[in-house]
């Protein structure tokens, strides 16, 4: 299962050129791993809920997706089995209103409606179909409704198969441009490494002491995952809990999947990272484990069912392939370049603490410490292999069934991405959030997390069959970010005092 299909390239290939057989065998056969995505029972779409700061021009925005997005490919290709099982790329015609989706729906001129529930309902019945394989696996849904959100909404749904998220993400962002200068291109958060330039002697002895004793941990430490992820595919499973999936609960019946999303303040989230000397990624998760902990603590109550410890963990998607990045997709897309950027994931399972804290930065804190846990091991990489090696042995069906499996033994999916730093728009509409997500994933609870601009947006994706209150989730989440911000707050006043 290599990155990208059978070779990872990055080759310029025209649509009018004709491909020999070396050509075509590279440029249009899907990856493994987006092969994947067509297994029965794993039919993933991803979806990017974007919030507009005023209605949507439907012909602007037609006009903007045939001259940006439609030189992509993977845009306007069918994906289409060959007499040998294999599927490949086939360009065909877009009919540009066949992906463009602007329903009507039932607004009665009453003040009391509310809208929110509207957009709300028609994103979750998304959930319950899947797109046509006639056509190319994406399209978007318009709605020009003014929510306490956004002044309009719409949904860009992509099947799984045509890339990671990471890809897809920057793919869409190569389409916008900065709201102040309508000529750039976004930027995103770039990290950064402190290098030493220390050339002491007994400075540098000691430094390869401290590598080595970091190698020794970082093999350590990657066994311990490797076996924890075989003993999960096999028998470990999280504790039972509102968000666990029960036995005998067959996702098939289910009503569908409900989408909420929550926004706070970047800054404070900025704040609360230099408070705990944490990361943003463990200011997110710390904020994740409160939320969860407010949840399920609260249904204990309820049910009398109270537990002082429980096995929670959040199963994560890792991209392993370098991101291309806004500007290079956006000179390829210029080009009529093709990308070949197939699915190229492995596992990383994250444990989540539970409980109930007299100190809520102690959720970051300890948030903290799981990540750096994580972060001096090669889980992810190992996993992926071990999914190759699936595949080698037991083909699609079986990679897939361990794919599959992995998470459904965990509590929920994790996932976060880094938006634009600064306001961005598409073809003259400023946006005003973005919200990305999935369904389809064999867990009944995935968590993103996505920072655009000033703000932070937790995008919630629960099954209706298991979650009955999922806004109340959501408002958990909001409540976790403010006792967290209050307690960092006091910490700093303390300090100053």
């Amino acid at each position: 299962m290599e990155c990208g299909g059978k070779k990872m390239v990055l080759k310029p290939i025209r649509t009018s050129k004709k491909l020999n057989d070396d050509d075509e065998e590279e440029a249009i056969l899907l990856s493994p791993g987006s092969r994947m995505f067509h297994e029965p029972n794993y039919n993933i779409h991803i979806v990017a809920i974007m919030g507009w700061k005023i209605p949507l021009d439907i012909n602007s925005l037609k006009a903007q997706i045939l001259s940006k997005l439609l030189k992509h490919p993977r845009f306007s290709s069918l994906q289409v089995m060959d007499e040998s099982g294999e599927m490949r790329w086939v360009p065909t015609t877009v009919n540009i209103d066949d992906h463009v989706i602007v329903p009507q729906l039932d607004i009665i001129n009453n003040s009391n409606m509310d809208t929110d529930k509207l957009v709300e309902q028609y994103i979750s019945n998304l959930s319950t179909t899947t797109i046509d394989i006639s056509k190319p696996l994406w399209d978007i849904h318009i709605l020009n409704v003014k929510t306490s959100h956004a002044e309009a909404t719409s949904i860009f749904r992509f099947h799984h198969s045509l890339g990671d998220g990471i890809a897809l993400m920057s793919l869409l962002l190569s389409c916008f441009r900065k709201t102040t200068d309508p000529t750039s291109l976004p930027t995103l958060p770039v990290s950064s490494k402190n290098k030493s330039n220390s050339k002491n002697i007994r400075s540098l002895i000691w430094q390869y002491i401290v590598k080595l004793w970091l190698l020794i941990r970082l093999l350590f430490n990657t066994v311990v995952d490797v076996l924890l992820f075989i003993a999960t595919a096999l028998f470990l499973k999280d504790s039972q809990s509102p968000f666990t999936v029960a036995k005998g609960f067959n996702k098939k019946h289910s009503t569908g999947q409900r989408f909420i999303y929550r926004t706070v303040s970047l800054d404070d989230i900025k704040f609360i990272k230099n408070a705990t000397n944490a990361t943003i990624n463990d200011v997110i998760l710390g904020i994740t484990q409160a939320a969860l902990s407010r949840y399920i603590n609260r249904k204990f109550d309820v049910e009398g069912k109270m537990k002082e410890q429980m096995r929670c963990r959040a199963t994560v998607l890792v991209n392993l392939r370098p991101a291309l990045g806004v500007q290079a997709v956006a000179e390829m897309i210029e080009k009529n370049a093709i990308v070949i950027q197939g699915n190229c994931f492995g596992f990383v399972i994250i444990p989540l603490d539970i409980a109930q804290l007299q100190n809520p930065l102690d959720y970051v804190h300890k948030a903290k410490i799981s990540m750096d846990r994580k972060k001096r091991s090669l889980e992810s990489q190992c996993t992926f292999y071990i999914l190759q090696l699936f595949l080698n042995l037991f083909g699609f069906k079986g990679a897939t069934k361990l794919a599959k499996r992995v998470p459904s033994q965990t509590t929920l999916a994790f996932s976060n991405v880094a938006g634009p730093l600064e306001e961005v728009s598409f073809s003259g509409h400023p946006l005003a959030f973005l919200a990305p997500t999935c369904y389809g994933q064999p867990t009944g609870l995935m968590i993103h997390a996505c920072s655009y601009a000033k703000k932070l947006t937790f995008a919630i994706t629960v099954d209706e069959g298991m979650i009955s209150d999922p806004n109340q989730l959501g408002d958990d989440f909001v409540d976790s970010f403010i006792s967290i911000n209050k307690a960092a707050l006091s910490k700093f006043r303390t300090k100053v005092d």
